[in-house]
Parts: C-alpha cells; sequence; structure tokens
C-alpha cells in the first residue's frame, strides 16, 4: 500500500492553521481596541483641556476676559508632539484663538460637550467644543471654547501597539505550531505503539492484540484481531490440504506406476514396450513434480512456525538411507553411510525433507553401479552432512544458480526432475540459520553437496 501522507503532518498542519486564525484575530481585535483607547484617551484630554479654558473664563465690567491657563495645553503636550489648535467664541466673536477653525461645526448647548473629526490646514484634527454661559455685567453670554489637535501621535501610539501585538501574535504562533506537534505526536503514540506490538510478533504468532487502546482505536484493534484470526484459520486450512494433497497425489500415482510396470512385463511388442516405458517415465517426473512442490511448500509454512527439538542428524541419515535403498537398488546403486551423533536443534521433518531431496538427487544423477556416500559428522561449533554422488557433477559456471527454483544444470537433460530438490534443502538449512555449499567430488566424478548446520549448544 502506497503511503498517502503523514496523519501527525496533516494534523499539525490543521491545528497550526487554527493557531494562524486566532492569531490574526487576536492581532485585529488588539490592534482595534488599542485604537479605541488611544482615542479615547485624546478625547479625555481634550475635554479635560477644554473645561480647564472655560473655567478660566471671567468677566470685569461688561466685558469678557480670558487668560489662557498654562495647564490646559501642557496636558495635550504630555502624550505627544502633536499640534494644538483653540478657539474662544464669545457672541459669534472670535477672543482669541484660530478664528477659522472649524466655523461650520455645530455649537453645543451650554453644559454640553460635542466631539468631532475636522480637516483643518491639510491635517486631520480631533476636536472637542464645550459652551459656558458667562455674565458679562448683567447679561449672560454663551462662550464656546473649541481645542483640537492633530492625530498623528494616536496613530503612532496605536501602530506601535498593533506591532507589539503582532509580535506576541507571531510569538504565539510559534508556540502553537511547536504544541500542536507535541499534541499530535503524543495523541498518535498509542497508535505506535500497536504498530510495534504487531511488528515484534514472529510469523507464528497469531495471538489476538489484547493491549489497551484508545476508544477511537478500538475499531482498529478488532479488525486486526478479526484479520488475524481468519489468517490463522486460512494458514491451517493450507497445511492441512498440502498434507493431505501430499497423500492423494502420491499414492494413485505408485498405483499407476505400479500397473504400468505390471503391463511392461507382460507386454510382447516392441512398440507397446516403449509405450509402456514412456508411460512410466511420465508417471515418475509427474510424482517426482508433484512431491518436490508439496515439498516445497511444506517448506514455506513450516519455517515460518520452526519447531526447535533436539535432532540427531545421524538418525535423519539413517532413516532418508533407507527410504531411498529400494531407489537406488533398481539402478544398482550403493549408498554408504558414515556417521556420528551429531545433535542440532530445529524442524525435524523440513530436515529430513532437505536430507533426503540431496540424495535423491545424488541417487537419479548417478550412473548405475557407482556408490552415494552419506557422511554426518561436527567441525567445530558447526554440524555438516556431506552428500558425494559419482554422478556427471555439477558443470561448469557457478554453483549457487542450482539452488534457485527449477533450474537444472546442461548436463540435467534425459533425467527426471524438477529443478526444486536443491532449492527445498537451501530454504530449509536458511530457516534453521545454515548454509548449502555446494562442489565438484575431489575424489574423482561426481558432485559433493554439503548441508551445514550450527550445533546445539552444549552438544555435539
Amino acid at each position: 500500500m502506497t503511503p498517502s501522507g503523514s496523519i501527525g503532518r496533516r494534523l499539525t498542519v490543521l491545528l497550526a492553521c487554527v493557531a494562524a486564525l486566532l492569531s490574526v484575530l487576536s492581532w485585529s481585535m488588539v490592534s482595534s481596541f488599542a485604537r479605541q483607547a488611544a482615542e479615547r484617551t485624546q478625547d479625555n484630554i481634550l475635554a479635560a483641556s477644554a473645561t480647564t479654558i472655560a473655567e478660566a473664563l471671567r468677566s470685569e465690567g461688561d466685558e469678557i476676559r480670558l487668560e489662557l491657563p498654562y495647564a490646559a495645553f501642557s496636558m495635550l503636550g504630555a502624550i505627544s508632539q502633536d499640534r494644538v489648535f483653540y478657539h474662544v467664541d464669545v457672541d459669534g466673536q472670535t477672543l482669541t484663538g484660530y478664528s477659522d477653525l472649524a466655523p461650520d461645526l455645530e455649537t453645543p448647548a451650554p453644559g454640553q460637550i460635542s466631539f468631532g473629526t475636522v480637516t483643518y490646514r491639510q491635517a486631520t484634527l480631533r476636536m472637542v467644543s464645550i459652551t459656558r454661559v458667562v455674565l458679562a455685567g448683567a447679561d449672560p453670554v454663551p462662550v464656546t471654547v473649541s481645542v483640537a489637535q492633530t492625530r498623528d501621535g494616536i496613530s503612532a501610539i496605536a501602530t506601535d501597539l498593533s506591532r507589539t501585538a503582532a509580535l506576541l501574535c507571531v510569538a504565539f504562533f510559534v508556540l502553537a505550531v511547536v504544541l500542536s506537534a507535541f499534541v499530535a505526536r503524543s495523541s498518535l503514540n498509542q497508535l505506535t505503539t500497536v504498530a510495534e506490538a504487531v511488528a515484534r510478533r514472529g510469523p507464528s504468532d497469531l495471538r489476538p492484540l489484547r493491549d489497551r487502546a484508545p476508544t477511537e482505536l478500538a475499531p482498529l484493534i478488532q479488525s486486526l484481531n478479526r484479520f488475524i484470526d481468519r489468517l490463522g484459520t486460512s494458514l491451517r486450512r493450507s497445511e492441512e490440504f498440502i498434507t493431505e494433497a501430499a497423500h492423494r497425489v502420491r499414492t494413485p500415482l505408485a498405483t499407476v506406476r505400479a500397473q504400468a510396470e505390471v503391463a511392461l512385463h507382460s507386454a510382447r511388442g516392441d512398440e507397446e514396450k516403449g509405450r509402456l516405458r514412456r508411460m512410466i517415465r511420465a508417471i515418475d517426473e509427474s510424482s517426482r513434480s508433484a512431491g518436490q512442490l508439496l515439498d516445497h511448500a511444506t517448506v514455506a509454512f513450516r519455517a515460518d512456525s520452526l519447531a526447535h527439538d533436539a535432532i540427531d542428524l545421524a538418525v535423519i541419515a539413517r532413516t532418508v538411507t533407507s527410504a531411498l535403498e529400494p531407489t537406488a537398488e533398481m539402478k544398482d546403486i550403493a549408498i554408504e553411510l558414515a556417521s556420528e551423533t551429531v545433535i542440532v536443534r530445529g524442524d525435524g521433518v523440513l530436515l529430513e525433507s532437505a536430507l533426503r531431496n540431496v540424495v535423491d538427487n545424488a541417487i537419479k544423477y548417478s550412473s548405475p553401479d557407482t556408490t552415494v556416500r552419506i557422511g554426518v559428522s561436527a567441525d567445530g561449533a558447526q554440524a555438516q552432512v556431506r552428500v558425494v554422488d559419482e554422478g556427471p557433477g555439477l558443470g561448469a559456471g557457478p554453483f549457487d544458480r542450482f539452488t534457485e527454483r527449477f533450474h537444472r544444470g546442461d548436463n540435467a537433460e534425459g533425467v527426471v526432475g524438477s529443478g526444486l530438490g536443491l532449492t527445498i534443502a537451501n530454504e530449509v538449512l536458511v530457516a534453521h540459520g545454515g548454509h548449502i555449499v555446494l562442489a565438484q567430488n575431489e575424489e574423482g566424478r561426481g558432485a559433493c553437496v554439503t548441508l551445514c548446520l550450527p550445533l546445539a549448544s552444549g552438544l555435539a
């Protein structure tokens, strides 16, 4: 199955996107609040300045006098270096200040304060106006005090606050990404634990998973357990089928071959004998191929659940020799066995199958009136079973190719075989931690096949 991407990476990216969105929203809100707070601060200072000026108004006889208080303007300069403009209007007449300062601005009612934003001398001003009634003699006179200030300082303050908020939001985003990656990895650790629990199992360990897992992983655990159960059932059925097939294929073929031999002995014509000989040869080839294919399948299944019993290779060699002696006698081939007690650990069925295929090959390729020699010995920490024949040998070229499936030598033409014997032997030895050595017979014509296995610990 081709990976479609990392869940942890996807989860991290998703959480990072959420953090980015929250960071942008936070920056926008903080910037907006900062600007509003700065504007309210400016409005309050403007109102206090205008009120201070209005309270400084006094009347002398029939005239209204004003001595501008220093505090009224000093408080405006405390927060920035903005320009300040003012205007004091006495019943429609300019008492002091800039007479053209927002003449169209609506005059507030006495005791009221009004705020507005105006453009004056190509600058945007924030202006406040307050009206106070002052007695000039016996007549009440409305006096309107207007104070305006540019907004550069407020904009600078808002920009600084916005920049600070942006830096904080970036820091928040980076921290959120790091935490998102940590949370994603921590959340997926349980999935990794389940995967490691499955990976640690051997090929024959088909027990259901019993590890505690989060609720979200329960369907996965249940599906894995159902799959393991189905796999175990399928493997058991396959092994039973192979065993049954080996019996049902070999027995009828042996019966047919026996009947063909009886017919051959009673046949009179050469043509009829030739047909029967070809039939016997085809039966032998089919029986050998079917048997080795089933042996190969048995090796594949049993290698996954390899036994580790103490096995005496001498006993296996004697069993194989006894089983193949009738076949050797039919070709007038003698089998000599020289063995000593050599103990290894492994699967007796597989080891017997490996040796049987090697000895069968030696008999098959040997000429009549020759000898197949089998030797079982120990060499240091290694057990060895040597099978030497007097056949045509392995031929030229690299010998490792003979352990490949269905590969036969150039000198095997005319000999019944499937090219699986050495393959089966090699796979059995590899499963037991051993190896096979192929060489020419050093003592003369023929091949030498050595099965090498590690000795059982403490035994020889």
